[in-house]
């Protein structure tokens, strides 16, 4: 199984170099090459994480990336999460003979509200089967869901042996919130890692997040995350 981090050593990294945390994210429709060209060069300078793209992009991204600490995720069934089970399978393997080194997958947020747990399970587990083996998280888009259903939906993703659940989308009407982290951390545990994504632009907004118990941090603005930190300008050796 990947490692994931604890609460504890994320909450360091939030201090001394949050930028290890953060999957730098460009996911509109209307991303264009070039914007992916300067996202994974700020990776590469920020050393962030991972770059978080469209499966599209992967091939550009790796060319950029390939021999650098930095991973490629990608997303699946994204942005609705109604796909096919099937589809999204395939769509994970397609992305992952791409470069893709990371899979985020919607949660199938209907049949969640149609309390299908069954199918929700599996739905899950057919994409962490086909990632073999690399991360895999699930998207609850927690802004649509009653706090039962985002109990069960964490309850899901660990059932399933997804790695990490994830709050949002960041298309929908709401994003991260301290209460949501809090909440899915209760579900979880240590046993999952636990992905902060949406409206997350400061770094005190990303701090809060990791004290609430993430442990990854999904923004488009990294950088300015990155950049609001106060040990952005200090030597390496005063960090």
């Amino acid at each position: 199984m990947p490692e994931i981090i604890t609460t504890e050593t994320a909450q360091i990294l939030a201090k001394t170099n949050v930028a290890r945390l953060i999957d730098h994210t460009a996911l509109r429709p209307e991303a264009t090459g070039v914007q992916i060209e300067k996202l994974c060069r700020e990776a590469l300078h920020y050393h962030f994480y991972s770059v978080c793209i469209n499966p599209y992009f992967i091939p550009l991204a790796k060319s950029f990336l390939s021999g650098s600490n930095v991973k490629i995720c990608t997303v699946i069934g994204f942005p609705l999460g109604v796909t096919l089970s099937r589809v999204k399978a395939y769509e994970t393997e397609e992305a992952i003979k791409e470069g893709a080194q990371e899979i985020d997958m919607v949660i199938n947020v209907s049949a969640l509200k149609d309390k299908d747990y069954k199918k929700v399970r599996k739905d899950i587990e057919v994409v962490v089967k086909s990632a073999s083996g690399l991360i895999c998280k699930v998207i609850l888009e927690n802004c649509l869901l009653t706090d039962e259903e985002k109990m069960v939906g964490c309850q899901l993703a660990l059932q399933a042996g997804a790695h990490f659940v994830k709050t949002s989308t960041g298309f929908d009407k709401g994003g991260a919130t301290t209460a949501d982290i809090e909440l899915m951390r209760g579900v979880v545990g240590e046993y999952l890692g636990i992905k902060a994504a949406g409206g997350i632009r400061d770094y005190q907004t990303a701090v809060k997040m990791v004290e609430a118990g993430a442990t990854r941090i999904g923004a488009s603005q990294g950088v300015q995350i990155v950049n609001g930190s106060p040990y952005a300008n200090l030597p390496d050796d005063k960090k």
